[in-house]
């Protein structure tokens, strides 16, 4: 099971290693949340063992599993990765590999519209997430949700969208893209669209969206 960040190249090099050395009839799973199956699988002699299992962040609370199928993956691998989901107190749901799966070819064209409704000047930050969690009952707003993900990772994984599509309506906000150059992360950095304390706990909207 591969858990590394949203890197191609690093990811393609972990299964070359991982086929080498695993036994002939291991399963290797990768936890990418956005990365095609079918290439990651490309990288070993072994790609209908190869199988997506994509956990949903905060792990020990989310019951939900992604599977995902690669083209080549076989059926008895999607079958044993099923029942091993379940088997750890998981839902797994069953998809196809296609750029951002479900979850997150979903996910973030949500945030990145947030995104840019807060660059058109539209709304600030604790007006957008507010109307989302008021309005349509999310648990969380999609700034706060993009800052405990990690805005490198949903640039990163709209760039994966962006580029497996050829859509421009998957293309990142030019005000995301300013905030990762400028190392403005989220929570992992201590500031995004919110500031956080050094425990990640405190909640306040930074200076550069506050409301003057």
């Amino acid at each position: 099971m591969e858990a590394a960040t949203e890197n191609l190249d690093l990811k393609l090099k972990i299964f070359r290693e991982m086929d080498q050395y695993a036994p002939a009839d291991c399963i290797l799973a990768s936890n990418t949340s956005s990365i095609s199956i079918t290439k990651i699988a490309s990288a070993t002699k072994r790609p209908s063992q190869v199988i997506g299992m994509h956990f949903m962040n905060p792990v020990p609370v989310m019951k939900l599993v992604e599977i995902i199928n690669g083209y080549a993956t076989d059926k008895k691998v999607s079958k044993t990765i099923f029942e091993l989901s379940t088997q750890i107190g998981k839902i797994p749901c069953e998809v196809n590999d296609y750029p951002g799966f479900i979850a997150n070819r979903i996910l973030m064209p949500m945030i990145n519209e947030a995104i840019f409704s807060l660059y058109e000047g539209v709304a600030g930050v604790a007006e957008i997430d507010t109307v989302m969690k008021l309005g349509m009952a999310h648990p969380m707003g999609p700034l706060q949700l993009a800052d405990f993900i990690g805005l490198d990772v949903c640039h990163s994984i709209l760039k994966v969208l962006h580029d497996g599509f050829g859509n421009p309506k998957y293309a990142p906000c030019p005000l995301l893209n300013n905030m990762v150059t400028a190392g403005f992360l989220g929570i992992k950095s201590g500031e995004g669209f919110y500031k956080y304390s050094s425990g990640g706990k405190e909640l306040n909207v930074s200076g550069r969206f506050a409301k003057e």
